[in-house]
């Protein structure tokens, strides 16, 4: 189901021409006639530039990736109650419905004397392809032991805490959360917007945890995006085009009651040693990640998307993609088949002072940047858990990258028009 159903109501672009800044005025401090008559003469945005919210699935998972993401966890508040949480859910749904149509997210009223409704820095801007994805964390079915809303049974068994993996530094301030909150979209003040507005409507029920910004720039007409390193990220992806391997790897079955349609999220902050890197050899460079760096096809081969020959040998006898190299031990070959859907965002927040775990051990004011990893599947534990163990042990790359944060949530399947995200969980309760 499309939320193309859902009744036309004014886009921020439009907004803007049917009432200049009259018009802007009255939406933002809660309006005038004058700006609400304007409001109702508005145009439709253009559809290249919105993403469907409502459907059997939530967006933001096999949408074509977006530009830039803004990601969000939260804690609920401990006077939270069980109807709080529903009714906050309720209303982010209705507020994502109409962000990712390019209206504010609460209607229009007239109440001048109050804050604004909407903090006013995306007015005018395209709606810019934004998808909004909501996640369940472990601690809203329990936290400290205590089942605080009646939902400790119905916690997804597929939904486990991930084990600590070797070379994990994680900070715990950036770690875990009870809900999650992504905002992907091709401009980032539409992403940043679209989750302040959520976090506003959120008072008093749930505060945030910790954010993370992120972007990341394909080649012209769609190509992979490349990473920090240098190298293109997510070669390797099941097609989202392809539903048997989506039902295969990505989306929940029957096998998961209230989540089935939905995927389960992994979020990991890995801080890369840039200067370290930037030192390395090309041809090193290459046998870390296994492909060349300008193509992004496999060592020995030619194009990106050729399937890695990991049986290939050099005239010495010698693996062509080394035993370690980040693809090989990544792959499903190495791993019985465990595939999950990369959605990776590239992430630089300024510089800190670091002391670096591997040779050289440099210590010093380095970059704080690396990868967002954000991958999406069927069951964590047959897949990102079952491929970090061996990443963990034997990654060569391990030299140049730690998981400083971390976090795993249940997004559950998309929402239908006059329902809410993860009404499923709670209904008969």
């Amino acid at each position: 189901m499309s939320d193309n159903q859902a009744p036309k109501q004014p886009t921020r672009r439009g907004f803007l021409a049917g009432g200049g800044a009259l018009a802007l005025a009255g939406w933002l401090g809660g309006a005038s006639g004058v700006a609400r008559a304007a409001a109702g003469h508005a145009k439709a945005a253009p559809a290249k530039d919105q993403e469907a919210f409502y459907g059997p699935h939530q967006g933001g998972i096999l949408t074509p990736q977006q530009q830039n993401s803004y990601f969000a966890a939260f804690d609920l508040a401990d006077t939270a109650k069980r109807d709080d949480v529903i009714a906050l859910l309720k209303t982010w749904t209705d507020a994502a419905g109409r962000l990712t149509r390019g209206q504010p997210a609460r209607a229009l009223s007239g109440q001048p004397d109050k804050a604004p409704l909407d903090s006013g820095e995306a007015v005018g801007l395209a709606t810019a392809r934004l998808t909004i994805t909501f996640g369940f964390g472990p601690g809203l079915f329990s936290k400290n032991g205590v089942d605080r809303y009646g939902l400790a049974a119905r916690r997804p068994e597929a939904l486990v805490d991930l084990p600590k993996f070797n070379g994990d530094q994680l900070v715990p301030e950036k770690s875990g959360g009870d809900l999650s909150i992504q905002a992907c979209a091709d401009d980032p003040q539409v992403a940043f917007h679209a989750v302040r507005q959520l976090a506003a409507l959120a008072d008093g029920v749930a505060n945030v945890r910790w954010v993370q910004t992120g972007f990341a720039s394909g080649a012209p007409g769609g190509g992979t995006p490349r990473n920090l390193m240098g190298f293109k990220d997510g070669t390797n992806n099941p097609s989202p085009k392809d539903p048997a391997l989506m039902n295969q790897f990505i989306w929940v079955g029957d096998e998961g009651g209230w989540m089935k349609g939905g995927s389960y999220l992994v979020a990991r902050r890995i801080r890369i040693a840039l200067e370290h890197w930037d030192k390395t050899e090309l041809g090193f460079q290459q046998e870390v990640v296994g492909r060349y760096k300008d193509s992004g096809a496999p060592l020995g081969q030619k194009h990106e998307f050729e399937p890695l020959k990991l049986d290939a040998v050099d005239k010495d006898g010698n693996p062509v993609i080394p035993d370690t190299a980040h693809s090989r031990v990544a792959s499903p070959q190495e791993n019985d088949g465990a595939r999950i859907l990369r959605r990776a965002y590239s992430y630089n927040d300024g510089a800190n002072f670091t002391a670096e775990r591997w040779p050289p051990w440099r210590q010093g004011i380095e970059y704080d940047a690396g990868l967002f990893f954000l991958a999406y599947q069927r069951d964590p534990r047959t897949g990102f858990i079952h491929i970090n163990k061996k990443l963990a042990a034997m990654d060569m790359m391990n030299q140049y990258i730690t998981h400083v944060a971390s976090a795993v949530f249940a997004c559950p399947p998309g929402a239908r028009p006059g329902g809410y995200i993860g009404e499923a969980l709670f209904a008969g309760l």
